[in-house]
């Protein structure tokens, strides 16, 4: 299940080694993305894709929304 975090919350996952996914579309992560974080875009997601996740570590997934 999803659950919204802040930005002081995604510092602390990431200290623990957490991965950080970008979902959004490669034209909008280019230009501003969070440092670090992997881009597997929504729309083109498969499992070969997720294949670069490493399964033992949590995996935090952003998508930017304007509302």
């Amino acid at each position: 299940m999803a659950t919204r975090i802040w930005l002081e919350q995604l510092e602390e996952l990431i200290a623990h080694g957490a991965q950080v996914v970008e979902v959004l579309p490669a034209d909008d992560y280019a230009p501003a993305h969070l440092p670090g974080a992997l881009n597997l875009p929504l729309r083109t997601l498969d499992k070969q894709q997720a294949s670069v996740l490493d399964r033992t570590r949590p995996v935090v997934v952003y998508c930017w929304d304007s509302l």
